[in-house]
């Protein structure tokens, strides 16, 4: 197996290479259907499949803080939101763009890999585990049956929840 080492710890390469998305996809195939976005791709074919992409990398026109206006049925996005100035700004609007009974759907890598930690990896503001995740799901009031995973051999963890 192909490895990286950092901080004295093993992590398997695959980690370091992009397109996360590809760990989460066959289990956001199960609740993500219908017209939706995905944002935070990165690249057109990291992408959800027949998603509308929502990233600057493809078109400068929208990002995760300015989406098309009209309601979609899900929302997926994958290690995208630990990128972002403020997290909970982001989903607060994420949701009003989502219609009733419709899916919003995380894939976000885990704090415990240390290499993802804002003070290792610049490119992070944020780190999250599942825990914090389903709270912001559970006090904001507007979203049911919230299902969170364990974390997966990519050190990361879904979140899923069906807006009210």
């Amino acid at each position: 197996m192909d490895k990286v080492i950092f901080n004295d710890k093993e992590y398997l390469s695959f980690q370091a290479s992009g397109n996360a998305s590809r760990f989460a996809i066959s289990f956001a195939k199960e609740f993500c259907t219908g017209i939706g976005f995905d944002i935070g791709c990165n690249k057109k074919e990291w992408a959800y499949p027949n998603s509308i992409l929502i990233d600057k990398c493809i078109l400068d026109e929208w990002d995760a803080m300015k989406l098309p206006d009209f309601m979609v049925d899900y929302i997926f996005s994958s290690h995208c939101l630990e990128h972002l100035p403020s997290w909970v700004n982001a989903l607060d609007y994420w949701t009003e763009r989502i219609k009733k009974g419709g899916i919003l759907f995380l894939y976000l890598p885990h704090r415990s890999q240390d290499y993802w930690l804002p003070f290792n990896c610049r490119k992070h503001i944020h780190y999250f585990d599942q825990e914090i995740i389903t709270k912001y799901f559970e006090n904001s009031g507007k979203y049911k049956d919230i299902y969170a995973s364990g974390i997966d051999l990519n050190n990361s963890f879904i979140v899923v929840a069906e807006k009210l």
